[in-house]
């Protein structure tokens, strides 16, 4: 009767279980596939086509890379990280806070652009059906950002580890059909897709800005360091197949990120690329998709891009206290005071650029920047603990420890890229 029950379960029923089976993964997809994502690979592929998918592919392999590292290190060790950093490493406490500081603040900084993008994209979603609404839209789009952040406080207010999971497991399955059914709508050619594989920087300005871009939203500081909370709080342990459950969580998060990214490019780059059309709005990231398939298609877009901004504001807005809770007790607390202070925060922080009215486009693609210049610390620091003697035979090998070596120098690479694109961007 199992069997039967399994088989006639629809197509997406079988992803939700899926979904829900990977766990950590899903919270590393929040971090990394959010309105800030969105944003770059759009605006990327308008102006560049598919030039800069090899930069995706290998801020996802190392991304891969990371996760396996950290997942590995909390299975074996039953640790986290900012405690292991702040006990196991020489200055430990200087590193870990240094680390705690620098990736809170960079993801409170991406918060309001995200906020910004979101309130946006609902009120440009209405404005599709309601055309007689006012192109400007300030008050409207100021309440919907002050709806989003109530609504998304309420569920830290109340709920558990257990339900955050199943919120993001719901904006993810939205927001990756949204983008990939988008991507199908406009589908450049197989050649022009390959050609995006092989290396090369776009002699423009802007490029290096969106390169780094690239990296600070795809190879997120928080999705590594946050990740030994999540395993320990799913109870993944070597005794219990461990081990084997966060190899299949890290790869299948890896692996998401690049097919949903990289749809976004790819829609993108099929559908304004070759109009030679740029991004300056949020309308313009789905508005070219019109002549091939009407205004739901736009819609369609636009609904991604609002539960891509969702699947991030959650766990964007739980950094915070995540890392202090690691920092002090080494495990996920979340119903303690200063989990809901410092999440109240992050809420008030996510309503400036609505409150300023600022491009919400240009301030997304600034703050993803500054993600960046974490990594090298990040990278270095678990090189250092997944190969110390507390890890036994499970210490890592060649091929670990050749990906985290790579990783460390791509990071370097990208923190120098990023300071080239922000002297130009200012």
């Amino acid at each position: 009767m199992e069997n039967e029950n399994t088989k006639s379960q629809s197509p997406l029923k079988k992803l939700w279980l899926l979904l829900l089976s990977v766990g950590p993964g899903i919270f590393c997809i929040g971090y990394t596939i959010g309105t800030g994502s969105v944003t770059s690979m759009s605006k990327a592929g308008s102006e560049f086509g598919t030039q800069l998918l090899w930069v995706l592919a290998f801020s996802c392999l190392f991304a891969w890379v990371l996760m396996e590292a950290y997942g590995r290190y909390a299975v074996i060790t039953g640790e986290t990280a900012i405690h292991s950093f702040k006990t196991k490493l020489k200055g430990g406490k200087f590193i870990a806070i240094l680390v705690l500081v620098g990736v809170s603040v960079g993801q409170w900084c991406c918060l309001s652009g995200l906020v910004g993008l979101s309130s946006s994209a609902v009120y440009e979603t209405l404005r599709i059906f309601f055309p007689s609404l006012s192109p400007s839209g300030y008050a409207p789009t100021l309440i919907i950002a002050v709806l989003i952040m109530a609504g998304m406080y309420a569920i830290l207010w109340f709920g558990t580890y257990s339900l955050f999971e199943k919120v993001l497991v719901f904006f993810v399955t939205i927001l990756g059909l949204s983008f990939i059914v988008s991507m199908f709508i406009v589908l450049p050619s197989p050649a022009n897709i390959a050609k995006g594989f092989i290396p090369s920087i776009p002699d423009v300005e802007g490029a290096n800005l969106m390169i780094a871009a690239f990296v600070g939203t795809t190879m997120a500081a928080p999705t590594f360091v946050v990740r030994p909370l999540l395993v320990k709080s799913k109870g993944w342990i070597e005794a219990n197949d461990g081990l084997r459950q966060q190899q299949r969580d890290s790869f299948t998060s890896a692996a998401m990120m690049f097919v949903i990214s990289g749809s976004v490019m790819v829609c993108a780059a099929g559908a304004l690329f070759a109009e030679g059309k740029v991004i300056t709005n949020v309308l313009d990231m789905a508005n070219s998709l019109t002549p091939f398939a009407g205004r739901f298609a736009v819609a369609l877009f636009l609904v991604g891009t609002l539960s891509a901004g969702l699947s991030s504001t959650l766990p964007i807005m739980m950094v915070a206290p995540l890392l202090i809770s690691d920092y002090n007790k080494g495990k996920m607390v979340t119903r303690s005071v200063m989990f809901r202070s410092l999440t109240a925060a992050a809420a008030l922080i996510g309503l400036t650029v609505p409150i300023l009215g600022a491009n919400p486009i240009l301030a997304q693609i600034a703050t993803q920047v500054s993600q960046v210049f974490n990594l090298p610390l990040v990278v270095g620091c678990i090189i250092l603990l997944v190969n110390s003697k507390q890890m036994g035979k499970y210490r890592a090998g060649v091929l670990l420890n050749c990906g985290m070596a790579a990783a460390f120098v791509f990071s370097l690479v990208m923190s120098y890229i990023a300071v080239l694109g922000l002297r130009d961007f200012f």
